[in-house]
Protein backbone atom coordinates (compact mmCIF):
# COMPACT_ATOMS: atom_id res chain seq x y z
CA UNK A 1 0.00 0.00 0.00
CA UNK A 2 1.46 3.34 -1.05
CA UNK A 3 0.74 6.19 1.29
CA UNK A 4 1.90 9.71 1.78
CA UNK A 5 -0.28 11.00 4.58
CA UNK A 6 1.46 14.15 5.66
CA UNK A 7 1.18 14.15 9.41
CA UNK A 8 3.96 15.88 11.24
CA UNK A 9 4.52 18.04 14.25
CA UNK A 10 3.43 21.63 13.95
CA UNK A 11 2.90 22.77 17.50
CA UNK A 12 0.87 25.99 17.42
CA UNK A 13 3.03 28.64 19.00
CA UNK A 14 0.01 30.90 19.46
CA UNK A 15 -1.11 33.09 22.32
CA UNK A 16 -4.15 30.97 23.05
CA UNK A 17 -4.69 32.22 26.56
CA UNK A 18 -3.27 35.67 26.00
CA UNK A 19 0.09 34.65 27.50
CA UNK A 20 3.22 33.82 25.56
CA UNK A 21 3.80 30.08 25.52
CA UNK A 22 7.15 28.71 26.55
CA UNK A 23 9.38 28.22 23.53
CA UNK A 24 10.00 24.64 22.48
CA UNK A 25 13.67 23.78 22.37
CA UNK A 26 13.39 21.90 19.08
CA UNK A 27 9.82 21.96 17.70
CA UNK A 28 10.80 20.07 14.54
CA UNK A 29 12.42 17.19 16.41
CA UNK A 30 9.90 15.98 18.98
CA UNK A 31 11.88 12.88 19.87
CA UNK A 32 14.46 15.01 21.70
CA UNK A 33 12.32 16.45 24.49
CA UNK A 34 8.65 16.11 23.75
CA UNK A 35 8.56 12.33 23.51
CA UNK A 36 11.53 11.00 25.48
CA UNK A 37 11.35 13.11 28.62
CA UNK A 38 9.33 16.30 28.33
CA UNK A 39 9.01 18.81 31.12
CA UNK A 40 5.60 19.93 32.38
CA UNK A 41 6.11 23.18 30.46
CA UNK A 42 6.77 21.26 27.26
CA UNK A 43 3.67 19.14 27.82
CA UNK A 44 1.73 22.40 28.23
CA UNK A 45 3.12 23.59 24.91
CA UNK A 46 1.85 20.42 23.27
CA UNK A 47 -1.62 20.84 24.81
CA UNK A 48 -1.77 24.47 23.69
CA UNK A 49 -0.51 23.56 20.23
CA UNK A 50 -3.16 20.86 19.91
CA UNK A 51 -5.91 23.29 20.83
CA UNK A 52 -4.53 25.91 18.44
CA UNK A 53 -4.19 23.39 15.61
CA UNK A 54 -7.84 22.37 15.93
CA UNK A 55 -8.71 25.76 14.40
CA UNK A 56 -6.55 25.40 11.30
CA UNK A 57 -8.64 25.17 8.12
CA UNK A 58 -11.78 25.14 10.25
CA UNK A 59 -13.26 27.85 8.04
CA UNK A 60 -12.62 25.73 4.96
CA UNK A 61 -14.38 22.77 6.57
CA UNK A 62 -17.46 24.79 7.56
CA UNK A 63 -17.69 26.52 4.20
CA UNK A 64 -17.39 23.26 2.30
CA UNK A 65 -20.07 21.37 4.20
CA UNK A 66 -22.38 24.41 4.36
CA UNK A 67 -22.16 24.96 0.60
CA UNK A 68 -22.99 21.37 -0.24
CA UNK A 69 -25.74 21.44 2.39
CA UNK A 70 -27.15 24.60 0.75
CA UNK A 71 -27.01 26.57 3.98
CA UNK A 72 -25.25 29.54 2.44
CA UNK A 73 -23.37 30.61 -0.65
CA UNK A 74 -19.67 31.18 -0.12
CA UNK A 75 -18.62 33.56 -2.85
CA UNK A 76 -15.06 34.70 -3.47
CA UNK A 77 -14.27 37.00 -6.36
CA UNK A 78 -10.79 35.48 -6.50
CA UNK A 79 -11.77 31.79 -6.32
CA UNK A 80 -14.58 30.36 -8.46
CA UNK A 81 -14.27 26.92 -6.89
CA UNK A 82 -16.66 27.85 -4.07
CA UNK A 83 -19.60 28.38 -6.42
CA UNK A 84 -18.24 25.98 -9.04
CA UNK A 85 -16.79 22.73 -7.72
CA UNK A 86 -18.59 22.64 -4.39
CA UNK A 87 -22.01 23.21 -5.97
CA UNK A 88 -21.29 20.94 -8.93
CA UNK A 89 -21.71 23.68 -11.51
CA UNK A 90 -21.91 22.33 -15.06
CA UNK A 91 -19.32 19.61 -15.48
CA UNK A 92 -17.45 20.54 -12.28
CA UNK A 93 -16.57 17.81 -9.82
CA UNK A 94 -14.83 17.82 -6.47
CA UNK A 95 -11.05 17.98 -6.84
CA UNK A 96 -8.96 15.51 -4.83
CA UNK A 97 -5.94 17.81 -4.81
CA UNK A 98 -7.21 21.25 -3.86
CA UNK A 99 -7.70 23.31 -0.72
CA UNK A 100 -11.24 22.26 0.23
CA UNK A 101 -10.27 18.57 0.17
CA UNK A 102 -6.66 18.50 1.35
CA UNK A 103 -6.67 21.41 3.81
CA UNK A 104 -9.20 20.13 6.38
CA UNK A 105 -8.02 16.54 5.90
CA UNK A 106 -4.34 17.07 6.65
CA UNK A 107 -4.87 19.65 9.38
CA UNK A 108 -7.02 17.22 11.34
CA UNK A 109 -4.39 14.50 11.06
CA UNK A 110 -1.70 17.00 12.05
CA UNK A 111 -3.56 17.63 15.30
CA UNK A 112 -3.87 13.87 15.80
CA UNK A 113 -0.11 13.50 15.32
CA UNK A 114 0.50 16.05 18.07
CA UNK A 115 -1.92 14.20 20.34
CA UNK A 116 0.16 11.05 19.94
CA UNK A 117 3.30 13.02 20.79
CA UNK A 118 1.51 14.14 23.94
CA UNK A 119 0.52 10.58 24.82
CA UNK A 120 4.08 9.34 24.27
CA UNK A 121 5.50 12.24 26.24
CA UNK A 122 3.24 11.57 29.19
CA UNK A 123 4.25 7.91 29.20
CA UNK A 124 7.97 8.79 29.13
CA UNK A 125 8.26 11.88 31.27
CA UNK A 126 10.09 11.88 34.59
CA UNK A 127 8.33 15.10 35.61
CA UNK A 128 6.63 14.93 39.02
CA UNK A 129 3.17 14.00 37.77
CA UNK A 130 0.78 11.69 39.59
CA UNK A 131 -0.93 8.80 37.84
CA UNK A 132 -4.19 10.76 38.01
CA UNK A 133 -2.59 13.78 36.34
CA UNK A 134 -1.20 11.57 33.57
CA UNK A 135 -4.67 10.15 33.03
CA UNK A 136 -5.87 13.72 32.57
CA UNK A 137 -3.49 14.23 29.66
CA UNK A 138 -4.51 10.88 28.19
CA UNK A 139 -8.23 11.62 28.44
CA UNK A 140 -7.73 15.00 26.80
CA UNK A 141 -5.59 13.65 23.94
CA UNK A 142 -7.85 10.68 23.14
CA UNK A 143 -10.96 12.85 23.14
CA UNK A 144 -9.37 15.28 20.71
CA UNK A 145 -8.13 12.44 18.45
CA UNK A 146 -11.67 11.06 18.30
CA UNK A 147 -13.13 14.48 17.50
CA UNK A 148 -10.61 15.13 14.73
CA UNK A 149 -11.25 11.70 13.20
CA UNK A 150 -14.97 12.41 13.26
CA UNK A 151 -14.49 15.62 11.25
CA UNK A 152 -12.46 13.71 8.66
CA UNK A 153 -15.11 10.99 8.47
CA UNK A 154 -17.85 13.60 8.06
CA UNK A 155 -16.21 14.66 4.80
CA UNK A 156 -15.06 11.27 3.56
CA UNK A 157 -18.25 9.37 4.41
CA UNK A 158 -18.40 6.01 2.59
CA UNK A 159 -14.78 6.33 1.45
CA UNK A 160 -13.75 5.49 5.00
CA UNK A 161 -10.68 6.93 6.70
CA UNK A 162 -7.42 5.92 8.31
CA UNK A 163 -7.75 5.52 12.06
CA UNK A 164 -4.43 3.80 12.85
CA UNK A 165 -2.02 6.68 12.29
CA UNK A 166 0.14 6.59 15.40
CA UNK A 167 3.23 5.60 13.43
CA UNK A 168 3.57 7.92 10.39
CA UNK A 169 6.03 5.45 8.84
CA UNK A 170 3.62 2.54 9.16
CA UNK A 171 0.11 3.83 8.62
CA UNK A 172 -2.85 1.53 8.96
CA UNK A 173 -5.26 0.99 6.07
CA UNK A 174 -8.30 3.05 5.19
CA UNK A 175 -11.15 1.35 7.06
CA UNK A 176 -14.85 1.42 6.30
CA UNK A 177 -17.22 4.07 7.60
CA UNK A 178 -18.75 1.67 10.13
CA UNK A 179 -15.33 0.53 11.34
CA UNK A 180 -14.22 4.13 11.70
CA UNK A 181 -17.30 5.01 13.73
CA UNK A 182 -16.67 2.03 16.00
CA UNK A 183 -13.04 3.07 16.49
CA UNK A 184 -14.06 6.65 17.34
CA UNK A 185 -16.73 5.47 19.78
CA UNK A 186 -14.28 3.10 21.49
CA UNK A 187 -11.65 5.82 21.76
CA UNK A 188 -14.13 8.20 23.35
CA UNK A 189 -15.01 5.50 25.87
CA UNK A 190 -11.31 4.96 26.64
CA UNK A 191 -10.87 8.68 27.13
CA UNK A 192 -13.91 8.84 29.41
CA UNK A 193 -12.40 6.10 31.57
CA UNK A 194 -9.09 7.99 31.76
CA UNK A 195 -10.91 11.16 32.76
CA UNK A 196 -12.85 9.29 35.44
CA UNK A 197 -9.49 8.40 36.97
CA UNK A 198 -7.87 11.81 36.57
CA UNK A 199 -8.80 13.50 39.81
CA UNK A 200 -10.45 16.89 40.07
CA UNK A 201 -7.92 19.14 38.31
CA UNK A 202 -5.84 18.99 35.13
CA UNK A 203 -2.09 19.52 35.34
CA UNK A 204 -2.36 21.78 32.28
CA UNK A 205 -4.32 24.82 31.15
CA UNK A 206 -6.79 25.22 28.33
CA UNK A 207 -7.96 28.41 26.65
CA UNK A 208 -11.05 30.31 27.72
CA UNK A 209 -12.89 28.44 24.97
CA UNK A 210 -13.00 25.54 27.42
CA UNK A 211 -14.20 27.57 30.40
CA UNK A 212 -16.50 25.29 32.36
CA UNK A 213 -14.92 22.24 30.71
CA UNK A 214 -11.37 22.59 32.03
CA UNK A 215 -11.31 19.92 34.73
CA UNK A 216 -11.38 16.13 34.26
CA UNK A 217 -15.03 15.81 35.39
CA UNK A 218 -16.28 18.65 33.19
CA UNK A 219 -14.11 17.70 30.21
CA UNK A 220 -15.58 14.22 30.54
CA UNK A 221 -19.03 15.80 30.10
CA UNK A 222 -17.77 17.24 26.82
CA UNK A 223 -16.44 13.81 25.89
CA UNK A 224 -19.86 12.24 26.55
CA UNK A 225 -21.53 14.93 24.45
CA UNK A 226 -19.31 13.95 21.52
CA UNK A 227 -20.11 10.30 22.23
CA UNK A 228 -23.81 11.10 21.95
CA UNK A 229 -23.25 12.76 18.55
CA UNK A 230 -21.31 9.74 17.34
CA UNK A 231 -24.04 7.42 18.63
CA UNK A 232 -26.81 9.08 16.62
CA UNK A 233 -24.58 9.05 13.54
CA UNK A 234 -24.27 5.28 14.09
CA UNK A 235 -28.02 4.94 14.77
CA UNK A 236 -27.24 3.69 18.27
CA UNK A 237 -30.22 5.40 19.87
CA UNK A 238 -29.96 3.80 23.30
CA UNK A 239 -26.25 4.54 23.34
CA UNK A 240 -26.96 8.17 22.55
CA UNK A 241 -29.25 8.52 25.56
CA UNK A 242 -26.72 6.77 27.80
CA UNK A 243 -23.99 9.15 26.66
CA UNK A 244 -26.24 12.16 27.22
CA UNK A 245 -26.75 11.05 30.82
CA UNK A 246 -23.04 11.72 31.39
CA UNK A 247 -22.91 14.94 29.39
CA UNK A 248 -23.37 18.57 30.37
CA UNK A 249 -27.05 18.27 29.43
CA UNK A 250 -27.47 16.65 32.86
CA UNK A 251 -27.94 19.97 34.67
CA UNK A 252 -29.25 18.30 37.82
CA UNK A 253 -26.17 16.06 37.90
CA UNK A 254 -28.12 12.94 38.82
CA UNK A 255 -27.11 10.77 35.88
CA UNK A 256 -30.48 10.95 34.11
CA UNK A 257 -31.86 13.51 31.67
CA UNK A 258 -35.16 14.90 32.87
CA UNK A 259 -37.51 17.56 31.50
CA UNK A 260 -36.16 20.05 34.05
CA UNK A 261 -32.66 19.56 32.58
CA UNK A 262 -33.91 20.38 29.11
CA UNK A 263 -35.84 23.42 30.27
CA UNK A 264 -33.07 24.91 32.41
CA UNK A 265 -29.97 24.33 30.26
CA UNK A 266 -28.34 27.31 28.58
CA UNK A 267 -28.66 26.26 24.94
CA UNK A 268 -25.42 28.08 24.08
CA UNK A 269 -23.43 26.17 26.68
CA UNK A 270 -20.54 24.08 25.41
CA UNK A 271 -16.80 24.18 24.63
CA UNK A 272 -15.71 26.46 21.83
CA UNK A 273 -12.83 27.20 19.51
CA UNK A 274 -11.27 30.38 20.86
CA UNK A 275 -10.21 33.30 18.67
CA UNK A 276 -8.79 36.69 19.51
CA UNK A 277 -7.34 39.86 18.06
CA UNK A 278 -4.19 39.52 20.18
CA UNK A 279 -0.98 39.65 18.23
CA UNK A 280 0.00 36.26 16.86
CA UNK A 281 -3.39 34.65 17.49
CA UNK A 282 -5.98 33.62 14.93
CA UNK A 283 -9.16 35.44 13.93
CA UNK A 284 -12.48 33.71 13.40
CA UNK A 285 -12.34 32.53 9.76
CA UNK A 286 -16.13 32.48 9.45
CA UNK A 287 -16.62 36.16 10.21
CA UNK A 288 -17.31 38.56 7.37
CA UNK A 289 -18.70 42.09 7.75
CA UNK A 290 -22.24 42.70 6.61
CA UNK A 291 -22.74 43.83 3.02
CA UNK A 292 -19.31 42.65 1.98
CA UNK A 293 -18.57 42.51 -1.72
CA UNK A 294 -15.62 40.40 -2.86
CA UNK A 295 -15.96 37.85 -0.06
CA UNK A 296 -19.52 36.83 0.85
CA UNK A 297 -21.42 34.28 2.89
CA UNK A 298 -24.97 34.83 1.69
CA UNK A 299 -27.64 32.77 3.42
CA UNK A 300 -29.55 30.50 1.08
CA UNK A 301 -32.91 32.22 0.42
CA UNK A 302 -34.79 29.05 1.39
CA UNK A 303 -33.64 29.56 4.98
CA UNK A 304 -36.20 32.37 5.12
CA UNK A 305 -38.85 31.12 2.71
CA UNK A 306 -39.03 27.68 4.36
CA UNK A 307 -39.17 29.03 7.91
CA UNK A 308 -42.21 28.72 10.13
CA UNK A 309 -43.99 32.02 10.77
CA UNK A 310 -42.60 33.66 13.88
CA UNK A 311 -39.25 31.84 13.89
CA UNK A 312 -36.78 34.37 15.27
CA UNK A 313 -33.83 32.48 13.81
CA UNK A 314 -34.95 33.31 10.26
CA UNK A 315 -35.95 36.91 11.05
CA UNK A 316 -33.32 39.36 9.78
CA UNK A 317 -34.67 42.06 12.08
CA UNK A 318 -34.55 40.04 15.29
CA UNK A 319 -31.43 40.01 17.44
CA UNK A 320 -31.75 36.21 17.58
CA UNK A 321 -31.85 36.08 13.79
CA UNK A 322 -29.01 34.22 12.11
CA UNK A 323 -29.22 36.35 8.96
CA UNK A 324 -29.36 40.03 8.04
CA UNK A 325 -30.84 41.73 4.99
CA UNK A 326 -28.11 43.06 2.72
CA UNK A 327 -28.16 46.68 1.59
CA UNK A 328 -27.81 45.28 -1.92
CA UNK A 329 -28.71 41.68 -2.70
CA UNK A 330 -25.88 39.31 -3.49
CA UNK A 331 -25.88 38.14 -7.09
CA UNK A 332 -23.07 36.31 -8.85
CA UNK A 333 -22.44 33.19 -10.92
CA UNK A 334 -26.14 32.52 -11.36
CA UNK A 335 -26.81 32.63 -7.61
CA UNK A 336 -28.56 35.28 -5.58
CA UNK A 337 -29.68 36.06 -2.05
CA UNK A 338 -30.84 39.17 -0.22
CA UNK A 339 -29.39 37.91 3.07
CA UNK A 340 -26.01 37.74 4.75
CA UNK A 341 -25.21 34.92 7.15
CA UNK A 342 -24.88 36.49 10.59
CA UNK A 343 -24.01 33.71 13.04
CA UNK A 344 -20.45 34.81 13.86
CA UNK A 345 -20.70 38.53 14.47
CA UNK A 346 -17.12 39.58 15.14
CA UNK A 347 -13.64 38.49 14.14
CA UNK A 348 -13.00 37.12 17.63
CA UNK A 349 -16.35 35.34 18.08
CA UNK A 350 -15.91 31.73 19.24
CA UNK A 351 -17.03 28.79 17.12
CA UNK A 352 -18.90 26.08 19.08
CA UNK A 353 -17.48 22.57 19.11
CA UNK A 354 -20.75 21.21 20.46
CA UNK A 355 -23.63 23.05 22.12
CA UNK A 356 -26.38 22.13 24.55
CA UNK A 357 -28.98 22.86 21.88
CA UNK A 358 -27.55 20.06 19.76
CA UNK A 359 -27.71 17.76 22.78
CA UNK A 360 -31.40 18.58 23.30
CA UNK A 361 -32.00 17.70 19.66
CA UNK A 362 -29.98 14.49 19.99
CA UNK A 363 -32.21 13.61 22.95
CA UNK A 364 -35.26 14.31 20.77
CA UNK A 365 -33.92 12.25 17.87
CA UNK A 366 -33.02 9.22 19.95
CA UNK A 367 -36.42 9.23 21.64
CA UNK A 368 -38.21 9.57 18.30
CA UNK A 369 -36.35 6.52 17.03
CA UNK A 370 -37.15 4.57 20.20
CA UNK A 371 -40.83 5.48 20.11
CA UNK A 372 -40.77 7.70 23.21
CA UNK A 373 -43.05 10.34 21.73
CA UNK A 374 -43.69 12.44 24.84
CA UNK A 375 -39.99 12.82 25.67
CA UNK A 376 -39.21 13.65 22.06
CA UNK A 377 -41.90 16.32 21.76
CA UNK A 378 -40.89 17.87 25.08
CA UNK A 379 -37.33 18.25 23.79
CA UNK A 380 -38.47 19.68 20.46
CA UNK A 381 -40.60 22.20 22.32
CA UNK A 382 -37.59 23.45 24.28
CA UNK A 383 -35.87 24.33 21.00
CA UNK A 384 -39.03 25.71 19.42
CA UNK A 385 -39.87 27.90 22.39
CA UNK A 386 -36.36 29.33 22.49
CA UNK A 387 -36.87 30.41 18.86
CA UNK A 388 -40.15 32.16 19.63
CA UNK A 389 -42.35 29.34 18.38
CA UNK A 390 -45.21 27.68 20.18
CA UNK A 391 -45.30 24.03 21.17
CA UNK A 392 -45.26 21.47 18.40
CA UNK A 393 -48.78 20.76 17.18
CA UNK A 394 -48.09 18.52 14.20
CA UNK A 395 -48.47 14.82 13.69
CA UNK A 396 -46.74 12.38 16.00
CA UNK A 397 -45.92 9.47 13.75
CA UNK A 398 -42.23 8.66 13.67
CA UNK A 399 -41.92 10.03 10.14
CA UNK A 400 -43.62 13.30 11.07
CA UNK A 401 -41.47 13.75 14.15
CA UNK A 402 -38.30 13.06 12.16
CA UNK A 403 -39.36 15.82 9.75
CA UNK A 404 -39.80 18.23 12.66
CA UNK A 405 -36.54 17.19 14.29
CA UNK A 406 -34.55 17.73 11.10
CA UNK A 407 -36.25 21.08 10.59
CA UNK A 408 -35.31 22.20 14.10
CA UNK A 409 -31.73 21.02 13.55
CA UNK A 410 -31.65 23.03 10.32
CA UNK A 411 -32.55 26.29 12.07
CA UNK A 412 -31.01 25.74 15.50
CA UNK A 413 -27.63 24.59 14.16
CA UNK A 414 -27.50 26.80 11.06
CA UNK A 415 -23.93 27.35 9.78
CA UNK A 416 -22.48 25.05 12.44
CA UNK A 417 -21.62 22.18 10.10
CA UNK A 418 -24.63 19.87 10.42
CA UNK A 419 -27.18 20.27 7.61
CA UNK A 420 -25.37 18.29 4.90
CA UNK A 421 -24.55 15.48 7.31
CA UNK A 422 -28.11 15.35 8.67
CA UNK A 423 -29.72 15.19 5.25
CA UNK A 424 -27.22 12.56 4.13
CA UNK A 425 -27.74 10.26 7.08
CA UNK A 426 -31.50 10.34 6.51
CA UNK A 427 -31.15 9.76 2.78
CA UNK A 428 -32.55 13.17 1.90
CA UNK A 429 -29.80 14.84 -0.08
CA UNK A 430 -32.18 14.87 -3.04
CA UNK A 431 -34.38 17.27 -1.05
CA UNK A 432 -31.71 19.97 -0.94
CA UNK A 433 -32.33 22.78 -3.43
CA UNK A 434 -30.65 22.84 -6.83
CA UNK A 435 -30.15 26.49 -7.76
CA UNK A 436 -28.84 26.14 -11.31
CA UNK A 437 -29.57 23.52 -13.95
CA UNK A 438 -26.87 20.86 -13.80
CA UNK A 439 -25.73 21.56 -10.24
CA UNK A 440 -25.01 18.57 -7.98
CA UNK A 441 -25.27 17.68 -4.30
CA UNK A 442 -22.21 15.62 -3.41
CA UNK A 443 -22.33 12.72 -0.95
CA UNK A 444 -18.66 12.83 0.06
CA UNK A 445 -15.32 14.43 -0.65
CA UNK A 446 -12.68 12.43 -2.51
CA UNK A 447 -9.70 11.02 -0.68
CA UNK A 448 -6.77 13.36 -1.23
CA UNK A 449 -4.63 12.46 -4.22
CA UNK A 450 -1.52 11.97 -2.10
CA UNK A 451 -3.17 9.16 -0.18
CA UNK A 452 -2.56 6.84 -3.16
CA UNK A 453 -4.73 4.11 -1.69
CA UNK A 454 -4.27 0.76 -3.46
Amino acid sequence: MKRTLYIFLVVGMLMITGCQLDQLKDPNNPTVDLVNNPTVAELQNLVSGIEAGMRNRLGTYYDAVALIGREYYRYSASDPRFTGDLLGKGSSTLDNNTFYTTGPYYERYRVIRNCYYLLDGVDNTTAPLTDAQKNGYRGFAKTIIAYQLLLVLNMQNENGIRVDVKDPDNLGPVVSKSEAFQYIANLLDEAANDLSNAGSEFAFDLSTGFDGFDTPPTFRQFNRALAARVAVYREDWTGALTALNGSFLDVNNNGTIELSDLQSIDLQKGPKHFFSTAGGDELNPLYLPLNNGGEVRAAHPSFVTDAETGDKRADPNDDAGKIRTRAEAFSADGLSSPYDTWVYRSNDAPIPIIRAEELVLIYAEANIQLGNTTDAVNALNVVRNAAGLGNYAGGTTQSELIDEMLNQRRYALFAEGHRWIDMRRYGRLNQLPIDRPGDDVWESFPLPANENVN
